[in-house]
């Protein structure tokens, strides 16, 4: 199986390679000095795909898009007959390419989320994997970054030695990210999600149980009920719904809707 063998959910075509194909292919290109660009994608970033058709053409361009969420691996298997066994969890890729990365001598460079949580971050990364070389961090601007300061952060990691990035700034603005910059990195730029939050120890991670059971959006809406309430409680059913049209063939999503971004986003 290739990178691409794709299929489409709802507009978005995701490659239906399982996790150690997934690492291999970053590592190959981290390893070869390649630009490739990664997104570990749940039910959230789907649904905003389904509403943008911007961000549906970022996510399509990308070398490789691979379901973080379990009900993503599900509607893969279901439409597709995917057969995949795991979901691609960000944090777990984020875990085992941090492990193979300290274990083959390959820099990583972290981009995005609070110093605080960077700081954190890096402290367990260490702590686990006393030899992984951490070339660099950036915590995110928390707004648009100006032409000047994109080029800047690309000078920064490009020259930091780094042979892969990993991106925290939440979805969809580190897909829009890794799409506006990898490109100009010769290096794997990773989409992770909540992974920052969950190496650094500001998140729980959810139980075995609930991870299994694709319940993992259950436990983050018991943490941050505000914020994520709208997420969970609509994005969800919306979800359902759309897949079982597809699946009955009621809704097709075609994934020549997409439209190509104007202008760049430049998020940070």
């Amino acid at each position: 199986m290739s990178m691409s063998d794709r299929s489409s959910l709802l507009g978005v075509e995701l490659n239906t390679l399982d996790f150690p194909q997934v690492v291999d292919n970053v590592l190959a290109a981290a390893q070869e000095g390649r630009p490739l660009g990664v997104s570990a994608l749940a039910v959230h970033g789907v649904m905003e795909a389904v509403r943008d058709r911007e961000l549906q053409y970022r996510l399509n361009d990308l070398e490789l898009v691979v379901p973080d969420g379990q009900p993503v691996r599900w509607g893969l298997n279901w439409l597709h007959s995917a057969r995949l066994q795991q979901r691609v969890y960000g944090p777990a890729l984020m875990a085992v390419l941090c492990e193979r990365a300290a274990d083959e001598q390959l820099p990583i460079y972290l981009f995005g989320s609070t110093e605080e949580t960077l700081e954190g971050l890096r402290a367990n990364l260490l702590g686990r994997h006393p030899t992984l070389q951490i070339a660099g961090s950036q915590p995110s601007r928390f707004r648009p970054a100006e032409e000047d300061e994109r080029q800047h952060d690309l000078e920064t990691i490009r020259s930091s030695g780094a042979r892969m990035v990993f991106v925290g700034l939440g979805c969809p603005r580190q897909e829009v990210w890794v799409y506006e910059n990898r490109r100009e990195l010769s290096m794997p730029a990773l989409a992770v999600g909540a992974a920052f939050d969950y190496h650094a120890g500001t998140l729980v991670r959810p139980p075995e149980w609930m991870q299994d059971r694709g319940l993992e959006w259950l436990h983050r809406l018991g943490q941050e009920p505000r914020r994520l309430w709208r997420r969970y409680l609509l994005l969800n059913p919306a979800y359902l719904t759309l897949l079982t049209m597809q699946k009955l063939r009621l809704r097709t999503i075609d994934t020549r809707r997409a439209s190509e971004p104007v202008e760049r986003v430049r998020p940070s």
